[in-house]
């Protein structure tokens, strides 16, 4: 098991999703002491702790099962759009700017892809633009009417 390999991975993985050493155990629910030691690779965790830390980084489990050496690095065979399509804390709208932005990235026809998303961008700054209220305030004179109108006196009882 490369268990000090596998503590620097932890403790950058902590550092990018900027949480402390505490928060990070509070969350994955191991002792502070514990994942400490875990991070300078004196202790070898087990699976099921593994899980708690990936949980708790947000980041896949057998990511962190690949660092200890639990699993064999699988070959680059991850469908992103798929994993794109079923995260189920995007919205829809989010998962299609994902997917294109994605897409855009790629060698195949990125130039015409990217041209493609600035032209949707473009039109979408249109559509608000022309979708602004174009109806005028009312003039001075008729607001005054509606103030003094509200403020009749009342009648004494």
């Amino acid at each position: 098991m490369r268990v000090r390999e596998l503590g620097r991975f932890i403790r950058d993985q902590r550092g990018s999703a900027r949480l402390s050493l505490r928060k990070l155990s509070k969350l994955a629910g191991i002792s502070n002491p514990y994942l400490s030691q875990i991070e300078r690779g004196l202790r070898r965790p087990s699976a099921e702790i593994l899980q708690a830390i990936a949980k708790a980084l947000r980041i896949s489990a057998e990511t962190l099962y690949v660092k200890a050496g639990i699993l064999e690095e699988r070959p680059n065979t991850i469908d992103t759009p798929s994993s794109i399509r079923r995260d189920a804390s995007l919205t829809t709208k989010q998962k299609q700017l994902m997917l294109d932005l994605y897409q855009s990235f790629h060698a195949d026809g990125a130039v015409t892809k990217r041209a493609k998303v600035r032209k949707v961008a473009a039109a979408k700054k249109t559509k608000k633009k022309t979708t602004k209220s174009t109806s005028r305030p009312a003039s001075r004179a008729t607001t005054a009417r509606k103030t003094s109108a509200r403020r009749r006196p009342r009648r004494p009882a």
